[in-house]
């Protein structure tokens, strides 16, 4: 982890930061005025930079970059409970209602974070109350992905758990072309199975389900959802494993 000042990356820090959502009520001069605890903190591929034993509260902007949320289980096990994009915020803070505590937050590819304690939230929220009114659509539009997340884990085999998750990874980020929709990010299975609570074998098992409906193709890593309306009844659970 590298940390570096605000100094002469001032203006594109700033920049960074108006990108991200709950900062959107803010102009630039309000956002260079925040107190940061940590500026433009440097993370490398596969650098866990939050654990369980940090119990500090600590409300993390993800300024580029991409990290995962995730849970160590049994056996050497993970089931990855978020990827958030660069441009939101995240962390270890009651006053927003989000929890870290027992996850740990690992980058995904070279990030770039600032941090903000708990006082100076506060004092953000008191001081500008649409960034806490966009706070709350946040966690409360991140609530609802996490529970039909978890329901699906208890309810539905692998084949409807990856085509929700495809379906969802659709409309975060999902870019449109001629022959339907593409994921832009590369996933690998075993990445993939961490989020849906599956091994690798099975998730390659769901995929070729999910091909031979016609919903989805793999090419080069990339996840191409070629048929929607398939992959939405196969989310349904209608495809059995």
């Amino acid at each position: 982890m590298t940390v570096r000042g605000g100094g002469g990356a001032g203006e594109d820090r700033v920049r960074l930061l108006s990108l991200v959502d709950v900062f959107e009520p803010l102009s630039r001069e309000e956002i260079d005025k925040i107190n940061w605890q940590n500026l433009n903190t440097r993370l490398e591929p596969g650098e866990v930079f939050y654990t369980p034993m940090d119990l500090c509260e600590t409300l993390f902007v993800l300024q580029s970059g991409r990290v995962r949320i995730y849970r160590a289980l049994p056996e050497g096990r993970e089931l990855t409970l978020a990827v958030l994009e660069s441009g939101t915020v995240f962390g270890e803070m009651a006053l927003t209602g989000q929890r870290l505590r027992a996850s740990y937050a690992q980058a995904m590819e070279e990030s770039e974070i600032s941090a903000m304690c708990r006082n100076d939230v506060e004092r953000l929220v008191l001081d500008k109350p649409a960034v806490g009114l966009q706070l709350v659509h946040l966690l409360s539009e991140r609530l609802a992905a996490y529970e039909t997340r978890m329901e699906g884990l208890g309810l539905k085999e692998v084949p409807a758990r990856l085509a929700g998750l495809i379906l969802e990874l659709v409309e975060t980020q999902g870019i449109r072309d001629s022959a339907g929709y593409r994921i832009p990010t590369r996933y690998t299975h075993q990445q993939l199975g961490t989020m849906i609570g599956a091994n690798r074998e099975a998730v390659t098992r769901a995929f070729a389900r999910l091909r031979e409906t016609g919903a989805v193709e793999v090419r080069r890593r990339y996840v191409h959802v070629e048929d929607l309306e398939a992959l939405k009844v196969a989310a349904a659970g209608t495809v059995p494993e």
